[in-house]
Formats: C-alpha cells, sequence, structure tokens
C-alpha cells in the first residue's frame, strides 16, 4: 500500500503537498491534516489524532513514508524545487532530534544517505555544479555524441537546439529542456539582434512546428518542453505571422536517391544486438513515474517525461527505418534479400528479449508501402514467409493483444517491453475508473495503477548483458544504429513504393 501511494499520490495530492502532510505529522512541525486514512485519502479535514506517548510510532511512520518516497523519486526531485524545500525542513527537524536519535538510528542514517544522493543541500549557499550542456536528440549528429552511453534527460538540463527562419538559415540557441516557448523566442530575438521594440510590435516572432509532410502548428507562448515533443523530421521555426503561410518544410534529411546503406554491409546480429543495447538504455533513462505522468498529467506532466517521449520517438523511427531501407533498394533481388535480413534482425530481437525493437520492425514491414510490394515478398523464401506470419500472430492486437502479453508473461528479466502497450493500459485504467469515490481516494485503481508501473521496475531489475565488441567496424555499426536517417513522409514513401513496382496491388 505504500509504495501505490508513493508511485500514484500525484493523481490526487500534489507533490508539494504531499510532503508538507508528512511534515505536518512529524512533531514540531504544524499539527494539523494528515495523510492517514487506510481506505482513502480526501486531503481535506484533520485525520484521527494519534494517542498520547506514541511520538516513537509516529515519527517512525513519517520516516518510512520519507524513505520510501525519496528511494522511488531520487533525482526527479531536482526539479521540484518546492518539494526540496519541505524535505530540508523535515530533515533538519529530524537530524535535530537528538531526544530519540539512539532508537531512529537506522532510518535516519538511510535519511542521510538518500538526501545526499538526490542532491538536496541544506546549505543553499552551496553553489550548484555547472551543468554540461547536451545537444538536443536526433537534432545534432556528431559521432562522439552517439556512441556515449545515454544518460537521463532533466527539465533543467541545458540543450543547444537550431531553430530554423524561414529561408531555411538557423540560429543555434542554448535553453533548459523545461523552457517555454516565450523563453525560446526570446533567446532567439537575442540571436537576431531584434529590438525590445520591434518584438512589441505586431511582427514580433512566433514559434511554429513544422514536420517534413508540410503539416504545421503554432505553438502557444506557454507552452513547455516542446522539444521532446517534435516529431521525427519536424524542426521548430521562428517566423513573423505573414510569413507564416509561406513556410515550407527542410529539404529530407537523407538522399532519396536509391542505392547501398550501411544495412546492406553488415550482419543482422551485429544490427539486433545494437539496437537491443541502445534500446535498454533509452528504456533504463525512464524514470517509472514518467509512465503516470504521460498519462494522467497530459501537458501539465510535460516536464517529467522528456526520457519517455525520446523512447516512444524512436520506436516510430525504428518503423519507418525499416519502410526507409527497403524502399531506397532499386534491385528486385537484393531487395527481398533485405526483406529477409530485416526479419532475421526481428528474430533476433526477440531472442534479446527486446520486444520494442521487435515490435517496431514488424510494424514497419507492414507499412502499406511496403506490404504492397508483391514481388518482392514472393521472392523471399517460404521459411521466412512463414516466420513473419508467426510474428505477425505475435502482435496481432485481438483480444487485448493476447499472445504478446502470454509470451512477455513468460520471459525473465531483463527485457525491454513493447512500451506504447504499457500507455495504453495505463489509460484504460485511469479512463475505466474514476480517482476519488465519495471524495475519498480509490484505492483499487491505485494499486492496479501502481501494479502496472511496478512491472517497469521488474523488467530492469537485472542488468542487460550484451557481449559487443569494439573494433572499427562495430563502432561503426553502433553509430549508424543510433543516428538512423530515416523518411518519415507517408506520400514520399509511397512514391518511392510505385517507382520500384508501378502495377502492385
Amino acid at each position: 500500500l505504500l509504495d501505490d501511494i508513493v508511485l500514484t499520490h500525484s493523481l490526487f495530492l500534489p507533490t508539494e503537498r504531499f510532503l508538507q502532510q508528512l511534515h505536518q505529522q512529524y512533531p514540531g512541525g504544524q499539527r494539523g491534516g494528515g495523510i492517514g486514512r487506510a481506505r482513502g485519502c480526501s486531503g481535506e479535514g484533520p485525520p484521527p489524532r494519534w494517542e498520547e506517548g506514541a511520538g516513537l510510532q509516529r515519527k517512525r511512520a513519517v520516516l518510512a513514508v520519507l524513505l520510501h518516497f525519496l528511494e522511488t523519486y531520487k533525482g526527479l526531485l531536482q526539479e521540484e524545487e518546492s518539494a526540496g524545500k519541505v524535505i530540508k525542513e523535515l530533515y533538519l527537524l529530524i537530524m535535530k532530534d537528538t531526544t530519540l536519535y539512539h532508537d531512529l538510528e537506522d532510518e535516519i542514517l538511510k535519511l542521510h544517505q538518500l538526501v545526499e544522493t538526490v542532491e538536496l543541500k541544506v546549505a543553499d549557499e552551496t553553489p550548484p555544479p555547472n551543468k554540461q550542456v547536451k545537444p538536443l536528440f536526433r537534432h545534432f549528429r556528431r559521432i562522439d555524441s552517439c556512441l556515449q552511453t545515454r544518460v537521463a534527460f532533466r527539465g533543467s538540463d541545458e540543450i543547444f537546439c537550431r531553430v530554423y527562419l524561414p529561408d531555411h538559415s538557423y540560429v543555434t540557441i542554448r535553453s533548459r529542456l523545461s523552457a517555454s516557448v516565450q523563453d525560446i523566442l526570446a533567446s532567439v530575438t537575442e540571436k537576431l539582434q531584434y529590438s525590445e521594440e520591434q518584438s512589441a510590435r505586431e511582427d514580433a516572432l512566433i514559434l511554429v512546428t513544422m514536420a517534413s509532410s508540410g503539416e504545421k502548428a503554432v505553438l502557444q507562448p506557454s507552452e513547455e518542453c516542446v522539444f521532446t515533443t517534435l516529431g521525427i523530421n519536424s524542426h521548430l521555426f521562428a517566423c513573423t505571422r505573414d510569413t507564416f503561410d509561406s513556410l515550407v518544410p527542410l529539404p529530407e534529411e537523407i538522399q532519396v536517391v536509391p542505392g547501398d546503406t550501411e544495412i546492406h554491409r553488415v550482419e543482422p546480429e551485429d544490427v539486433a544486438n545494437h539496437l537491443t543495447a541502445f534500446h535498454w538504455e533509452l528504456f533504463r533513462c525512464i524514470h517509472e513515474l514518467e509512465f503516470v505522468d504521460y498519462v494522467f498529467h497530459g501537458e501539465r506532466g510535460r516536464r517529467e517525461t522528456a526520457n519517455l517521449e525520446l523512447l516512444l520517438q524512436r520506436c516510430s523511427e525504428v518503423q519507418h527505418w525499416v519502410g526507409t531501407e527497403l524502399l531506397l533498394c532499386e534491385g528486385l533481388g537484393k531487395r527481398a534479400h533485405l526483406l529477409k535480413k530485416l526479419i532475421k534482425i526481428a528474430a533476433i530481437c526477440k531472442q534479446n528479449q527486446d520486444m520494442l525493437s521487435f515490435y517496431a520492425i514488424v510494424i514497419g514491414l507492414n507499412n502499406a508501402a511496403v506490404s504492397r510490394l508483391r514481388l518482392t515478398w514472393e521472392k523471399l523464401p517460404g521459411k521466412f514467409k512463414n516466420l513473419f506470419r508467426k510474428f505477425e500472430n505475435l502482435t496481432d492486437p485481438c483480444r487485448n493483444h493476447k499472445t504478446y502479453r502470454e509470451v512477455l508473461a513468460k520471459m525473465k528479466p531483463p527485457l525491454i517491453p513493447f512500451v506504447p502497450l504499457i500507455l495504453k493500459d495505463l489509460t484504460f485504467l485511469h479512463e475505466g475508473s474514476k480517482t476519488l469515490l465519495d471524495g475519498l481516494v480509490n484505492v483499487e485503481k491505485l494499486h492496479c495503477i501502481a501494479e502496472k508501473v511496478r512491472t517497469v521496475r521488474k523488467y530492469r531489475s537485472r542488468p542487460l548483458c550484451l557481449e559487443l565488441e569494439a573494433s572499427p567496424a562495430q563502432l561503426q555499426t553502433k553509430a549508424y544504429v543510433r543516428q538512423l536517417r530515416v523518411i518519415d513522409n507517408q506520400n514520399l514513401l509511397f512514391e518511392l513504393s510505385y517507382k520500384l513496382e508501378p502495377g502492385s496491388q
């Protein structure tokens, strides 16, 4: 129950208020409302009073919740300034409580270690260390950057990002990941040396997202964390309102001229293993609470879901990579060989228990622009046709993905699940029942949500052990896999498909 509450409390009680309730329960804090109602917690009105002389039990109960909270949240608390302040106050209260120090010695030692872990310094005068500025995922294709192990993004992290102008020139800005549109435009304006007077006029800049298909949307000044919501080949444009209609997408980032790419020169085992290794890094970066924020908080939770959104983008990227590679392969025989290789890669990913890559490749092969290539599929050996049919059955959504769930249930960690299905399950749990019933929390709903989130914890409970060589050839494959260049414009994929096989149905 404690874990359920800690994982899901933000659905009914903001983090800051949750901690304030703990603060008020600790002797020395203000007396008043509390978090204790076994069957529900409305956050309204005082709780049943503790019995006289139960100070030690009360302190131990508060410490138990606080320790579990800190253990679960860890680095995320660096983004919660107000929560950090409450924890500092609680920490000082507990450390000053020398009368019962020996009775609570084990808990206080663990608390001290956890407070240091989440960098909640008691002395505010300590200046924060300089943070490394990170190039934004995909937007800067530097080999040395892509070969490094992925680390989790936080809202306060500073990143480099390009913002384009109508003539396709661009400015590079340095910004917090959680920056608002207004902050981004201020940085762009400063780079372009717009005067304050010009910025206040009607020709002030607006920020626009532009997809490779030409679809565009104006972002509102108050929107935050827009960087991680961009599509695969989408970009940010700054323009005035009168130039909005003239905006056109950037030229495709990859050459649409057919020809051999890296995938034709590497073994399927190497590609599959590097896919699994990279997706494991991305999966490990996601805090389990990001799943709750993504589904239940929508835009308000955008700041805490950067790593989850990047993995979802990567899933979409792999799907389009499959179609891109096949449709840029001109020769029928070579294309059939590549189709066979991609099915092999999917099979090895499944053996690696990387169901995210497996699912993405199968979905990519079922893209309408690929599945219509009748001559290519006919040239595929019967063994691989049968294997792909089994893969299609495994990813069949019938009966709520029953086949996939049965296979997943037999796997032992470490494994990478098909993350979009976890989000679908959480959405169903949320929309299928109310969070509050008669002013009290629906504990059954909280338990079901927490159970689903705990599966993520279980999948990552053991480290992934893949032996990958550090040879130049392997490093080249690693760079290729981590910086896939794909066409995500479905119309362009269909054009390529019809050029290859005009008569296929």
